[in-house]
């Protein structure tokens, strides 16, 4: 068999990063790791492409060579998915549908030949098997969990290292919690699964290999979720692995803001190199919290949770939420100011949207409060449900937000007073790339905006007060132009109508 494997193009997103990528010369944030998880499940002897659309362009001539194109998707790469669709269709070439966007829309797409869903570790090979057999059927599902120890290695070998400026990492499935606005509990479960340690340091071993340096993202939703084995297991197999190799890499991951209440868990991640967290902080309003069933975020003081886990040399990036029932009028300042108080610079605020298997979801079906479909890109103004307070007040409020804590001076404070008080563990290292970085946002971010003023005054400080963050006030000045570029064109007024 030959087998395309296509993943669809990322849009122009908050986490897309395209605007902050041009400036260290990479051509996407992320590898696709679903994808390259596929790839080493094939049968051996099968011939492999990889088309990654927003590192490349698709080809008629590969798309014409393969006896099966497999696209694997989430739900912000929906339009990218139509196009490839529409170029398998007219050149007459099957397709196989996997990941999460299939998994929970699949009869949107009745024009994909196959649907693998759920975990592809158990549908998949139910779907080759039935392939070879010359019998495959048109849906494969299922209700059961994988193994997360008999998963493979990802295929590496089918991308080009370069493009990208983040390489993954899965070590657990599944999340304790269940917020009501979230689908993961529904598309991996409340019982956490993990891989092994050897698994793990093995990935990080083909890493290595490749000559993959930097940054590398742990993809779980909660990497904390199975908190006494990563203790006991695998944070010291990553510190001794770090050592050994001379601390090749700097990892990033998600997490709940409960591992502020664990003072071993923090400082070992820490010592093995973790140097940012997401974690959904979604609003500071308690009723809302409640509403939403983020059970492990209520009755705590948020801002200190946040400044404790800066306190060991771990960056927190953050998550909120407007649009919530329960939101009183004055949400929108109170955002604001939580945002700056906190420190947050990377601060994802979005609407609040109901994915399809979401609980959320099914309680505004009941309502009758259900309108459009989930874009899946809750920073795009789109909501696909009526929510209560006044959509207008809404969307004027957001856009309040968005201005406000991404605009030069709010921002450039946010960073100035974030890196006064924060001392990483581990840096990133020095590269060809970064030095670009740093003389294009001297071009762009020094001369050409019109923030140029705050710009200097950052760069200026960090290098005669604080040397060791340097290469930091660049990064978040980089960050800052990205954000400001998405939301730009963006206004309340051309969404929401």
């Amino acid at each position: 068999m030959n087998i395309l494997l296509v993943y669809p193009e990322f849009p122009d997103t908050y986490w897309s990063f395209k605007h902050a990528l041009k400036f260290i010369s990479k051509k996407s944030a992320n590898v696709p790791l679903g994808i390259l998880t596929v790839a080493s499940m094939l049968p051996e002897g099968w011939n492999k492409k990889l088309t990654d659309l927003s590192v490349t362009r698709l080809k008629d001539k590969d798309i014409i060579w393969a006896d099966f194109v497999f696209i694997s998707a989430i739900s912000v790469q929906s339009a990218s998915v139509r196009q490839v669709i529409d170029r398998c269709r007219e050149l007459k070439t099957k397709m196989v549908g996997g990941g999460p966007l299939f998994t929970e829309e699949y009869e949107h797409y009745s024009e994909i030949d196959h649907m693998v869903l759920n975990e592809a570790e158990i549908t998949l090979p139910l779907f080759i098997e039935d392939l070879i057999n010359g019998n495959p059927q048109k849906i494969y599902r299922s209700d059961k969990f994988a193994d997360l120890t008999k998963s493979p290695m990802p295929d590496y070998s089918l991308i080009k290292p370069a493009d990208y400026a983040t390489a993954a990492i899965q070590y657990t499935r599944g999340c304790p919690y269940d917020c009501e606005f979230c689908d993961i509990t529904a598309l991996f479960g409340r019982r956490v699964r993990t891989k092994t340690s050897g698994q793990v340091i093995s990935e990080l071993d083909q890493l290595l290999r490749i000559g993959w340096r930097g940054s590398v993202f742990f993809v779980d939703d909660n990497f904390i979720g199975h908190r006494q084995k990563l203790k006991t297991e695998l944070l010291p197999a990553i510190i001794s692995w770090m050592k050994f190799n001379n601390n090749p890499f700097i990892f990033i991951t998600e997490a709940s803001i409960n591992m502020a209440d664990d003072d071993e868990l923090m400082e070992m991640m820490a010592n093995a190199g973790f140097v940012k967290v997401f974690v959904g902080i979604e609003t500071p309003e308690e009723t809302c919290l409640t509403e939403c069933n983020k059970t492990q975020n209520n009755n705590r003081e948020l801002i200190a949770s946040v400044r404790k886990i800066q306190q060991y040399g771990i960056e927190v990036m953050a998550g909120f939420i407007v649009g919530f029932d329960n939101d009183p009028p004055n949400i929108f300042q109170r955002q604001i100011d939580f945002i700056q108080r906190s420190g947050i610079i990377t601060a994802m605020v979005g609407l609040l949207n109901a994915p399809r298997l979401s609980k959320l979801y099914k309680r505004l079906k009941e309502e009758g409060r259900l309108t459009t479909n989930f874009t899946g890109d809750n920073t795009d103004y789109s909501m696909n449900f009526t929510p209560v307070m006044d959509k207008d007040e809404l969307l004027k409020g957001y856009t309040k937000i968005v201005h406000e804590i991404y605009s030069g001076k709010s921002y450039y404070e946010r960073v100035l007073g974030f890196l006064k008080q924060y001392n990483p563990v581990f840096r990133d290292h020095i590269s060809f790339n970064k030095i670009m970085a740093l003389l294009k946002s001297i071009f762009y971010l020094g001369i050409l905006t019109k923030n140029r003023r705050y710009y200097w005054k950052l760069l200026f400080w960090s290098i005669f007060l604080k040397p060791s963050v340097f290469p930091l006030a660049v990064t978040y000045s980089i960050y800052g132009y990205h954000f400001r570029r998405v939301f730009r064109n963006l206004n309340w007024e051309q969404a929401g109508k």
